[in-house]
């Protein structure tokens, strides 16, 4: 995503965390965008909890911490970007989205629904992604961007993750994929090169629940996804501390990836009835 306008400007806590934490000290206003809760966003926790600048959350993840002094929480929105868009409207604001904004907004929505395809993608939200490609948003440049990019490292992890990690539970319709700190080194592991496996083992025929496993900087983070009425957000937040959506969540577990992966397999009789439903 380094091709979006304005990631210039942006400053990464986990590579400049002084820069970070004095910007959040000096700042008259903070937004808080795509998460419900402080712990979400680690190590800048601190930083923006003991912040006396106002916090305004903007996010559609379900039950929000109570620490924010103005909050536009809607669940059932299918992205963050879709509030943003609408918080600019509200605002009395949309002659101001340029082309530029109009493409960051764009990439967020279709990124946040798989291509528009999730259930959260009402009529009116096409209409909001209409406005955004009228503003100067080109759709199949932004499509081919994301999703027609890739390094050749990614491209073989993604091919040894299905042939060789891929797990199908047909008793639960479930499946998921492991992968530890090692097997992520061996193909030169960057930040989102493993984004979207879980959706290849959620798109086998017949699963209902999906998982990925994988080790990295010293914990287990764990993406659910599911389909239909099974919450794999109480799945989540009951056994992995987790939360997010009903059909997509995200959950971490301080134990070795094999632990995770155990207790994960464990728990799956608990849900049996959901999950063969």
């Amino acid at each position: 995503m380094n091709w979006l306008p304005g990631n210039s400007s942006v400053v990464s806590y986990d590579k400049n965390p002084e820069q970070a934490k004095n910007l959040l000290q000096s700042a008259d206003l903070v937004f808080c965008l795509d998460f419900n809760w402080l712990a979400r966003i680690e190590g800048l926790e601190q930083s923006v909890r003991t912040s006396a600048s106002p916090k305004v959350l903007i996010d559609h993840h379900l039950d929000p911490e109570q620490v924010f002094d103005f909050m536009f929480s809607y669940s059932d929105a299918c992205s963050t970007c879709e509030l943003v868009y609408r918080f600019i409207v509200a605002m009395g604001d949309k002659t101001n989205i340029n082309k530029e904004i109009a493409e960051c907004l764009y990439c967020g929505i279709m990124t946040d629904t798989n291509s528009f395809r999730y259930s959260s993608m009402k009529a009116d939200v096409h209409r909001i992604v209409a406005d955004l490609m009228e503003a100067g948003a080109v759709n199949y440049l932004i499509h081919e961007r994301i999703y027609d990019t890739s390094t050749e490292n990614r491209l073989r992890l993604m091919g040894y993750s299905l042939k060789e990690k891929l797990v199908v539970l047909p008793e639960f319709n479930t499946a998921y994929i492991s992968l530890s700190e090692a097997e992520l080194s061996m193909f030169n592991f960057r930040s989102g090169d493993t984004e979207g496996l879980v959706n290849y083992a959620l798109s086998i025929d017949g699963i209902k629940m999906a998982a990925f496993f994988s080790d990295r900087d010293g914990m287990i983070k764990i993406s659910f996804r599911s389909k239909g009425d099974f919450s794999v957000k109480e799945l989540s937040a009951r056994f992995f501390g987790g939360g997010g959506h009903r059909n997509a969540a995200g959950g971490m577990s301080k134990e070795s990836l094999h632990d995770a992966v155990k207790k994960f397999i464990e728990i799956l009789p608990l849900y049996r009835s959901q999950l063969n439903g």
